[in-house]
């Protein structure tokens, strides 16, 4: 009897442990890192639509979107650490409640406008140096399917042709550099009024900067408009995966050379 009750318990034993490292994973995901693929080319050429990543939820501290099991309270943010200007940040939308991903400009306090394309933070313009251009096909992307938006006339050639876009890097007060794009001249969110953020609010925008939905434009118009700390994620630190294709299963798609990528 005693012989055949210990295989018995050792495959209870061993079913315990992977319920319970199964269990501790999920709490691990839930609490620590939230995965996000990239749907649109917003923060292009940051972040490319089919980068895969994790999202650092710790970055900031507890908030009601990163909280299980309603740990939290329902507005606020427990542990909280500021943000740095110039990370890329997931946050829920403030009126939607979508997840959004763009690079926080705006601190609160702070002045924000664009003229001409380039941000003017407190009274004084960040400086932008031209860095050649950014080029990729014209062609579908990811699984939506979406076109990309050309500064040549790409769109007019067809399938297949060579998509442009103007580069320049941009460096933020305290020095942190990264790269953004331009496509219009006198786009819609080129030249703005002056925003003052809001205490407790960030001021958002997309690397991609004439193909962005971001606080520039009123959350009436579809716009982000000011994001309440409290519905900031994380920070996205680093890409784990990219797949240029409409599925992840298309390894001829994968783009090798951005795996374990870290966004600056």
């Amino acid at each position: 009897m005693a012989s055949k009750a210990k295989p018995e318990g050792g495959i209870v034993e061993t079913i315990k442990t992977i319920v319970y490292a199964l269990l501790i994973a999920g709490i691990f995901r839930t609490l620590f890192f939230q995965p996000f693929w990239i749907p649109s080319g917003s923060m292009k050429d940051t972040l490319l639509i089919g980068d895969f990543l994790f999202v650092n939820k710790m970055a900031y501290g507890y908030s009601k979107y990163s909280c299980p099991f309603s740990m939290c309270p329902v507005s606020g943010r427990l542990l909280f650490s500021e943000p740095d200007r110039g990370d890329v940040v997931v946050f829920r939308h403030p009126v939607s409640g979508a997840d959004y991903i763009k690079r926080l400009i705006g601190l609160p306090g702070d002045t924000v406008q664009t003229r001409d394309g380039q941000i003017i933070l407190n009274g004084t313009p960040v400086p932008q140096t031209p860095d050649g251009q950014f080029s990729e096909i014209y062609d579908r992307q990811g699984p939506m399917g979406h076109l990309p938006r050309c500064e040549n006339s790409a769109g007019a050639v067809g399938i297949g042709a060579e998509c442009t876009k103007s580069r320049f890097i941009e460096t933020l007060p305290g020095g942190r550099k990264h790269a953004v794009l331009n496509i219009d001249t006198n786009g819609a969110g080129d030249n703005t009024d002056v925003f003052t953020v809001p205490a407790g609010h960030y001021f958002f925008m997309g690397d991609n900067r004439d193909n962005s939905q971001d606080s520039r434009f009123g959350q009436a118009v579809g716009g982000v408009g000011f994001v309440p700390a409290e519905n900031l994620i994380g920070r996205a630190d680093r890409i784990m995966f990219s797949s240029a294709g409409s599925s992840l299963f298309y390894f001829w798609t994968w783009r090798a050379d951005r795996f374990f990528k870290a966004v600056e």
